[in-house]
């Protein structure tokens, strides 16, 4: 029979287990908290120290423009070319064979149950 003595020992050993490891977890939150601010303000002293260039002049890149004709007549193409691919593609038949592993250590397992049987009666 449990003692009331006893039962308040383990519930006091609980509660101090219980909080032994939130005071961990709450310490640990607290120090990644603070390297992670030390770690921006180190990035915004960076920022602040570095120099920032003149902005380049922009320069205006003009793209060749296709002719609506040309356009249909290429996408025409590359359409053809990929349904006459996809045509050449066949899909394989091919049948899963079920692993014979698990019914072989199935079979197995069994055949060392009735050996280990057989040796503890003697019969071996």
């Amino acid at each position: 029979m449990v003692v009331m003595s006893e039962f308040m020992e383990g519930l006091n050993l609980t509660v101090l287990g219980v909080t032994i490891v939130f005071t961990v977890l709450a310490i640990l939150a607290v120090v990644l908290y603070a390297v992670g601010w030390s770690e921006r303000r180190l990035v915004e002293k960076e920022a602040k120290a570095a120099p920032t260039p003149a902005p380049a002049p922009v320069v205006k890149e003009e793209k060749p423009e296709i002719p609506p004709r040309d356009l249909a007549v290429i996408t025409a193409a590359v359409l053809a070319y990929t349904a006459e691919k996809a045509s050449q593609l066949r899909p394989l038949p091919f049948k899963r064979k079920v692993s014979d592993a698990w019914r072989l250590y199935g079979v197995q397992s069994q055949m060392e149950e009735v050996e280990d049987f057989n040796y503890e009666m003697g019969k071996w």
